[in-house]
């Protein structure tokens, strides 16, 4: 079956006998927004297409520049794209230009309104405002209609007589003459905070033709009445641009004020959240369709083989990592920051009860030996899903999305997570303390500090230890390879399956392969104990 063109949507939505919604949007990210929510069609709101430019609403942004806004956002989204086009951008010969841009661009319709050009918002000084001459007006709809060639193309005459302090009869003669003009639909509005004089617009209206309101004033109104008066479709007008503003503004002072990003960075979509919705995946796929060369994935391994012993009763059914914060088990949390970095290729090691480790997009392998065997082990257990680009975790471990960016963005052969910021006070499992070439230096970008040790000994050699390791590393090139090799070599020595993986990192130190520390501070817990579970369901829930 022909998918019917975007013009005949938005002309079936003002026919249907359902009450229609459609949402503003002022560039293609937003209207991408705007169609995954599930709404049908899309009102480019004149004031939020102007300020997404900075300008005023009235007309200082050209309707060209409108237009080839209009073109990206058509390019991104399916639905039909409603245009607030103010007066027509000029008169009749104006409209009729606009007219064939906006089809030429698939575009769905135009909403032009009875005011003279260059317009002014609705919702400044409204009673100030002079409307169009009534003859001159209908001239410019019929104009427009005659240069449409999509005969579905929809033109809706925007009446403005109840906003300039007109009466009702002189707002329905404006009606009736446009409809009569050639309007596919009428446009009324109304600056008050109770929709009476719209609803008795309806009442005398009488059905005549689709009627579109748009509810900015009177929004407390119950949807059902609109619904009840025959209104025809809803247009919420300029929600998203006066969210994306409530929203920039407070994240701009939060930042300034604390001039760091960590305690934004987990509140605000993750940078992968907008290459999903430039489409970058498909640009992925076209790369790996059309380009020669193979890139090596990252993949990421999670040692979560044992019961957890320190959890009481929550881990009688089930290992640690499958353990509930807010709602959702600790080794779906990390999946989950996992592909917001765009790790996809997700292995779990698993011991105690194998069978509750169900995660979708997660794979699993199995260390049979866990009850008697140590961490290399498990970690030999994934050698066969490793590439050249891995990410090593615990599986009791919670972090902030920041950790794992800066860590995948180090291009260290071996690289890892040192917080040294840690408390003594707050540790519940084994202390992994961090031993390293350098402090870490808060004045100073440092991007050559290199591991020494990891040990469990709260001074070393007549140092104090730099930091905590956190459980997360990274191998990457020539360091998966040396990794393999340190592994295989290690788990033949007699003591071999009881090692653990700060073994395997002192054991690649010794054999001169250097580790990258990435240092933090703070924004991580490993999930030792119940204390640890209720600061880890305080994280999750972001208190």
């Amino acid at each position: 079956m022909t998918t019917p063109s975007r013009a005949a949507q938005l002309r079936s939505m003002l026919h249907s006998n359902e009450l229609e919604f459609i949402l503003e949007a002022h560039n293609g990210i937003s209207a991408r927004i705007v169609e995954e929510a599930g709404f049908k069609g899309i009102w480019a709101s004149g004031l939020a297409l102007s300020a997404q430019f900075g300008v005023r609403d009235n007309n200082e942004a050209s309707w060209t520049q409108v237009v080839d806004v209009l073109e990206f956002m058509a390019d991104v989204t399916h639905i039909p794209i409603l245009l607030d086009g103010d007066t027509g951008y000029g008169n009749f010969n104006n409209l009729r230009r606009l007219v064939r841009k906006l089809e030429q661009r698939g575009i769905a319709g135009v909403c032009i309104e009875d005011k003279l050009f260059p317009k002014t918002n609705s919702f400044i000084d409204g009673e100030r405002q002079p409307l169009a001459d009534l003859a001159e007006f209908c001239g410019k709809i019929a104009a427009g209609k005659d240069s449409q060639n999509d005969s579905d193309f929809c033109i809706v005459a925007r009446v403005e007589a109840l906003i300039a302090g007109w009466d009702i009869d002189e707002a329905l003669r404006r009606a009736a003459a446009y409809h009569a003009a050639g309007a596919d639909a009428i446009l009324i509005h109304s600056k008050r905070s109770r929709p009476d004089e719209i609803l008795e617009f309806m009442r005398l209206w009488q059905n005549r033709a689709p009627v579109v309101i748009v509810p900015t004033k009177y929004y407390s109104t119950p949807t059902e009445t609109f619904r009840a008066a025959g209104v025809s479709m809803v247009i919420w007008a300029n929600h998203l641009i006066r969210a994306a503003v409530s929203a920039m503004q407070a994240t701009a002072l939060q930042i300034r004020r604390e001039q760091s990003l960590r305690d934004i960075e987990d509140r605000i979509a993750p940078v992968q959240e907008i290459f999903r919705l430039q489409g970058a995946d498909e640009l992925t796929a076209a790369e790996q369709r059309y380009l020669a060369a193979e890139r090596a994935p990252v993949s990421a391994v999670v040692l979560g083989a044992t019961e957890g012993k320190g959890l009481a009763e929550l881990t009688a059914e089930r290992p640690k990592m499958m353990v509930p914060i807010a709602g959702k088990s600790i080794l779906r949390r990390l999946a989950d920051e996992f592909k917001k970095c765009n790790v996809h290729r997700i292995t779990a090691v698993t011991g105690y009860r194998a069978d509750a480790v169900v995660v979708p997009g997660v794979h699993t392998v199995h260390n049979p030996d866990y009850a008697t065997s140590g961490e290399l082990v498990s970690l030999a257990a994934a050698l066969p899903v490793l590439t050249e680009n891995t990410v090593f975790c615990y599986g009791d471990l919670l972090f902030r999305s920041y950790v794992l960016e800066d860590l995948l963005d180090n291009p260290a052969p071996l690289t890892v997570v040192v917080d040294s910021a840690f408390d003594r006070c707050d540790i519940s499992g084994t202390p992994d303390f961090a031993y390293c070439s350098h402090a870490d230096d808060l004045g100073l970008w440092r991007k050559d500090v290199l591991l020494c040790r990891v040990s469990n000994e709260d001074g070393l050699d007549g140092r104090r230890p730099d930091g905590r390791w956190i459980g997360l590393f990274r191998a990457r090139g020539e360091g998966v390879a040396a990794l393999t090799a340190v592994l295989g070599e290690m788990l033949h020595e007699p003591a071999g399956r009881q090692y653990a993986l700060p073994d395997l990192l002192n054991r690649l130190i010794a054999r001169g392969h250097p580790i990258r520390v990435k240092y933090i501070q703070g924004h991580w817990l490993d999930v030792n104990s119940l204390h640890d579970l209720e600061r880890a369901g305080r994280i999750a829930r972001g208190d």
